[in-house]
């Protein structure tokens, strides 16, 4: 194998990689023992046929494909590692040569790490966000106990209120006519849940039991059924019931049944302990942030295009994994809310060009300042893994390969860095 590189525009670098002649031979020969008990060719027991026979029938290039898709992806591994880049993106593979007693060429476009210029990166100023608990925090914080902790009453002699759970029928028509999926009964609605379209819920509210509504609404332009997408559309609604909740009143009683405190006074300062810890643990975040935002704008790189797109498949990726452990898959999402895998991924461009930003300056931090790992600071990180997933400290560390544990060193650089930058950054 022998490989060329060529450096391209923004961060862009061509490999150009060829095998030779006999690579390409085997590969070839790989690719028809593997495919001939496919084939049935007349005059021959299915799978033993000659290569010949089938090259003439099918075409010299037949195996081609196959024995490309066995070359490329050892063959370009080893030439990533032969070239010494720091390559930050998969690969786009473009065939050159491909010609029978010939070498095989291929191209393969990756974009590398960029090099950054930091600015200034020491004393940063940044504004102190308020970590106060407020007493409409404190109260709001209540109320939603006192959702939780609410039972449910049927009414018969008052209007539905926002809130309320209404159970109805309901039958919609656009331009008249009855569609599909527009049908229920008995359905219970919480009104202000916004689970309906447009305005459906809210001309519910001030209706009784019985009464019989005519609901108009727009359905949304981006709909996921394109039939009904931006079409006016009227539902019959008939109320059955209505269920209001009943708050508990708020008094020592309600904070002995809900904590283990004896009075609401003491229920009450730890709730706003725990708000104030919470808020405390925010506005750090918040301060990283804002710190971090602003070395990324005293600094200049320039981040390749392909570099973003397999963030952004990366973490596409992983948002497909979570919807999985909830049950869900990917086409039943983009069904449920309308959107395209295009939509998504636009919508997950900025962040993945900010955790880009944020991974370069913070290494080139690292580097600047000279930030290292110890041995005696990794093995403690295995350690807390170790306990974590319940197994033996050596037993994952052989687990554990060489480069997992250089990339661990790193991230707990990077973490060292971002310390460094917040214990060196000044309130504006």
């Amino acid at each position: 194998m022998s490989l060329q590189v060529e450096k391209l525009e923004k961060n862009m670098v061509k490999l150009t990689i060829e095998a030779t002649a006999e690579e390409f031979e085997a590969a070839i020969q790989k690719a028809y023992l593997k495919n001939r008990g496919k084939m049935t060719i007349q005059g021959f027991r299915k799978g033993k046929a000659p290569r010949a026979i089938i090259e003439k029938m099918y075409g010299v290039g037949v195996f081609y494909e196959d024995a490309a898709n066995a070359i490329i992806p050892s063959a370009y591994e080893k030439a990533a590692a032969e070239s010494g880049l720091d390559i930050v993106s998969q690969p786009d593979i473009d065939v050159v040569q491909i010609e029978k007693g010939k070498s095989f060429i291929f191209t393969a476009e990756v974009a590398v790490k960029p090099e950054v210029t930091l600015g200034e990166y020491k004393g940063v100023a940044v504004e102190k966000a308020s970590t106060e608990v407020t007493e409409e925090e404190l109260s709001a914080e209540l109320d939603k106990v006192r959702e939780q902790n609410a039972r449910t009453v049927t009414v018969e002699d008052k209007a539905a209120e926002l809130k309320d759970i209404v159970t109805i029928d309901f039958e919609g028509f656009v331009d008249g006519t009855p569609f599909e999926g527009g049908k229920g009964e008995a359905y219970p609605l919480t009104l202000g849940s916004h689970s309906f379209i447009d305005t459906f819920e809210d001309q519910l509210v001030g209706k009784k039991v019985g009464e019989e509504v005519e609901v108009n609404v727009t359905f949304p332009a981006e709909y996921h059924a394109p039939e009904l997408a931006g079409k006016p559309a009227m539902f019959k609604v008939k109320i059955n019931e209505i269920k209001a909740k009943e708050l508990p009143e708020l008094n020592d009683d309600f904070a002995k049944d809900v904590s283990e405190f004896e009075s609401l006074d003491e229920y009450k300062a730890d709730i706003k302990a725990s708000l104030l810890e919470k808020k405390v643990a925010a506005a750090n975040n918040e301060r990283e942030d804002k710190i971090i935002e602003t070395i990324i704008e005293n600094s200049t790189m320039e981040i390749p295009e392909a570099m973003i797109n397999t963030q952004i498949r990366q973490m596409a990726e992983d948002f497909a994994a979570r919807l999985q452990q909830q049950g869900l898959s990917v086409e039943q999402y983009f069904s449920f809310t309308g959107l395209t895998q295009e939509k998504l991924f636009e919508q997950m461009r900025p962040q993945a060009e900010k955790r880009i930003q944020s991974r370069l300056v913070l290494e080139a931090i690292v580097k600047a300042e000279n930030i290292t790992v110890s041995e005696e600071d990794l093995d403690a990180e295995i350690a807390k893994m170790a306990e974590m997933y319940k197994m033996e400290v050596e037993k994952l560390k052989e687990l554990l390969g060489d480069g997992e544990k250089e990339q661990m060193k790193m991230d707990m650089a990077v973490q060292k860095a971002v310390d460094f930058v917040v214990e060196a950054s000044k309130e504006a």
